[in-house]
């Protein structure tokens, strides 16, 4: 190498290759080099580290788990399931599981269907409400 800079131009891609700097890549797919800049850093939120979530991501409402638990109590206490409501179901399979207190429910017992099914619906509920009442808030829709 003689001269203190090669070029090797390959499929729209080069490569300079100095004595004094290291290697670098262009191609006339990739744009000029910017500093990428984060639509999430919110200035000085967290200290001055840049954080991916706001502070209050949760955003909290006693509205949503009010009207969520109350949406999901009155569907589930319908009486569908051979003329019993699956909070029906799931109070006295408590009960039921209360009269042997200090054993604990066998694995073939139903409650532990009708736990599942019943706080499977309820959380659905609490998540559809919340995405609902704070899209409704904050006018996403």
């Amino acid at each position: 190498m003689a001269s203190s800079s090669m070029t090797v131009a390959a499929a729209a891609s080069t490569i300079v290759v100095s004595s004094t700097t290291r290697p670098s890549l262009s191609s006339g797919f990739l744009k000029s080099r910017v500093a990428a800049r984060n639509p999430l850093k919110v200035a000085r939120a967290s200290g001055g580290r840049t954080t991916c979530f706001e502070r209050n991501w949760l955003r909290t409402d006693l509205n949503v788990i009010g009207f969520g638990l109350i949406g999901w109590l009155a569907p589930s206490s319908v009486p569908a399931i051979n003329g019993n409501s699956l909070t029906g179901l799931f109070f006295s399979s408590i009960s039921a599981e209360l009269a042997h207190f200090p054993t604990p429910p066998a694995l073939t017992s139903q409650f532990w269907l009708w736990l599942t099914l019943w706080h499977l619906g309820l959380f659905i509920t609490l998540t559809f409400g919340q995405i609902g009442f704070k899209g409704r808030t904050e006018e996403y829709f």
